[in-house]
């Protein structure tokens, strides 16, 4: 999978957050990140691990013993039942994770990924799935996912690396098939109203981070591109960015672009290349 993005800066009035049209380009390996890292490495050590005798009984939802395990609705995002399972959902989140971990913050990014995951959990609570053990990151993934299309929803998803999608069609589509398989009519032995519960959690928390108290200073972080009036006061701004105080991997990306902009100036960035610098000098 690959992803043809849209560059977006968001309006944000009244704490809303709207697209505007742009250029395309594809991103075919997006920088890891922190928590996206530290999330992938979790659920690759459970899955090498879960071999144990026990393990996966321990870790896994089932509904109907819940009251004897009340720490599965979180463990069991945790436990994959195969290498094609693991694979997709960890693919699926370094896709879209690095993107919007570097917009929220890691203490918004990891709440966001648990806080649908228990959704899915939630929504696993249903009669249908009451005796089934329920596995998977997939819900929280799909958090992820919608939370990414509630943000940039004009960017282009090309599945299998051929078809492109916008991102908010893409969410539409599988809620679509999240719910016939539900019914179902599609995709047995999957718990399909599980990433219901995960798109569900993750479009309400981008709902609420900008609707709330906070909703100004998300909203700023969220439109990181200020137009180029000066060319001169582009420079100093971007020059007082505290490059010593970053993350390497985001140290490394500024160092890149202020070269950038020193020989060819403000204007040779693309306006996802001014975003970024924008947002750093904002810290």
């Amino acid at each position: 999978m690959a992803m043809e993005t849209r560059h977006e800066r968001e309006d944000t009035s009244e704490g809303r957050i709207r697209p505007c049209r742009s250029a395309c380009r594809i991103i075919i390996f997006p920088s890891m990140t922190k928590w996206v890292s530290a999330i992938i490495a979790a659920n690759v050590a459970v899955f090498l691990l879960q071999s144990q005798p026990g393990m996966v009984e321990n870790l896994m939802l089932l509904p109907s013993d819940v009251w004897q395990h009340p720490w599965t609705p979180f463990t069991y995002m945790f436990v994959h039942g195969g290498v094609g399972h693991i694979f997709w959902n960890m693919f699926g989140l370094y896709m879209f994770g690095p993107r919007l971990e570097t917009l929220l913050g890691g203490r918004r990014f990891i709440a966001l990924y648990l806080l649908s995951g228990l959704g899915g959990a939630a929504l696993s609570f249903l009669p249908q799935y009451f005796n089934v053990p329920i596995i998977g990151a997939s819900g929280a993934v799909f958090g992820v996912l919608t939370a990414y299309a509630r943000v940039w929803p004009k960017d282009r998803i090309l599945l299998y690396a051929v078809i492109p999608v916008q991102a908010s069609w893409f969410i539409v589509g599988m809620v679509v098939y999240s719910i016939a398989g539900g019914l179902g009519y599609v995709g047995a032995g999957t718990a399909h109203f599980g990433h219901l519960g995960g798109i569900a959690v993750g479009w309400g928390y981008m709902a609420w981070l900008s609707r709330n108290s906070g909703a100004k200073k998300f909203a700023e972080r969220a439109v990181p591109v200020a137009p180029i009036i000066s060319e001169s006061d582009a420079m100093s701004r971007w020059a007082a960015i505290p490059v010593a105080q970053l993350h390497a991997i985001n140290r490394d990306e500024v160092l890149r672009l202020l070269e950038k902009a020193r020989a060819g100036g403000a204007h040779s960035l693309s306006v996802d290349e001014r975003a970024t610098l924008d947002r750093f000098s904002r810290a």
